[in-house]
């Protein structure tokens, strides 16, 4: 890859900006700030020197990625970059995915006809690796009218503006999958933690222990998806229950207690990767699975609906990758401690057209952290496949 990296790797400037646009909505689910207006907070990173007809745009459900390594890393070889927060910021307990493919559809629109890019980009980083997806597979094919929950906003009705190209890096299949696959199935009460099959508990020192048969790993794979779906079943009840009374916008929030317990984690045989065992990217599995970073710790009815229920959720990565026509590539990390390599192989498998590509970038965790090389070899996969494209000169 040598013979396309600069003699002297441009230097980027930060420019912050916000990008604001009216919705009405039935109720408030974003903490403070005016009533009908989203405000979305983006950096731009422009490279110095060159003039970049391109913008690659980065949007996670909540991360605020303005300064991991790979967007830096990827400005740095010349191409204009832009970050930006979706209204959720930070938290997800009521995150609605339909929304934010309306937050992301205002950037994209703002880089094009504000900004003045001719080509637009998308890079899928982690969870926002199905956002993109599924972003693109609505505006190549719009088919969400509704959310999971039956209420706005309607996407086919939305003009969203395709993309010219999808980049994935580090990214899941979905959220509401990988959720499923990090719950807990030990717990058999929602309303008491403490109550768990001692045959499914991972964490438990007389429980099962690595490594796992195939026999073991299917039932768990099982028992999760069973979890998921038992507590799927108890929102929809409640949520009837709601609109039966005449509560239309009346929600609920509610605690998931164990949320990480994949077998993976203390198995790395399971899915093998470089990744270090008995770790995730959030730290120890057994310490995340009741802390309250885990993932869907904190939920409301509608948000589960539309961003965790494993039948319900839109934003499924290999359904939305199925139906996109423009190029994908995805780009996955050999030693990746939050992200397994099946999934990467999930979402290219899932591509029907011929213009897609996987390249794995041996030795990179999840976020590059620490490896400022490994981040100069991913951009420099992601610069070559743009040119490749002639997205860039």
């Amino acid at each position: 890859m040598a013979e396309t990296r600069r003699e002297k790797e441009p230097e980027y400037d930060r420019i912050p900006f916000l990008i604001r646009f009216q919705e009405k909505a039935g109720f408030k689910d974003t903490y403070a700030g005016e009533i009908d207006r989203v405000v979305l907070e983006a950096h731009l990173l422009k490279a110095k020197g060159t003039k970049s007809k391109t913008v690659v745009i980065f949007m996670h459900p909540i991360g605020g990625g303005q300064y991991l390594p790979m967007p830096l890393a990827l400005a740095r070889t010349g191409v204009d970059v832009i970050v930006c927060g979706s209204r959720y910021r930070g938290v997800d307990y009521a995150l609605i995915m339909e929304k934010v493919v309306i937050d992301l559809a205002a950037c994209v629109r703002d880089a094009k006809e504000r900004l003045g890019y001719e080509k637009i980009l998308l890079g899928g980083w982690s969870g926002g690796g199905s956002l993109s997806l599924y972003y693109q597979a609505e505006a190549e094919d719009p088919r969400v009218k509704c959310t999971p929950a039956q209420e706005p906003p309607d996407l086919t009705a939305a003009g969203l503006i395709p993309v010219d190209g999808v980049m994935l890096l580090a990214a899941h299949k979905a959220r509401n999958l990988t959720f499923t696959e990090w719950l807990d199935p030990a717990i058999t009460d929602e309303q008491n933690f403490t109550k768990r099959d001692r045959e499914l508990d991972l964490y438990d020192p007389k429980g099962p222990q690595p490594p796992y048969d195939p026999e073991f790993v299917a039932r768990f794979r099982a028992a999760q998806i069973a979890r998921n779906r038992r507590i799927t079943a108890w929102v929809r009840s409640t949520l009837d229950d709601y609109r039966a009374r005449g509560l239309t916008n009346q929600e609920l929030s509610f605690v998931v207690q164990g949320t990480m317990a994949d077998p993976r984690w203390l198995d790395p045989a399971l899915d093998a990767n470089d990744r270090k065992p008995r770790w995730c990217f959030l730290g120890e599995p057994h310490i995340v699975n009741m802390s309250p970073i885990g993932l869907a710790r904190f939920c409301s009815l509608r948000s589960w609906l539309s961003q965790w229920s494993y039948d319900d959720s839109n934003a499924n990565g290999p359904k939305c990758a199925a139906r996109i026509k423009a190029p994908i590539l995805i780009v996955a990390n050999s030693a990746d401690d939050g992200c397994p390599p099946s999934h990467g192989h999930a979402l290219y498998d899932a591509i029907r057209h011929g213009d897609k590509e996987l390249v794995t970038i041996q030795g990179a965790n999840h976020y590059y952290f620490n490896q400022p090389d490994k981040a100069r070899e991913g951009a420099e996969v992601c610069f070559n496949w743009m040119q490749r494209h002639r997205f860039v000169s």
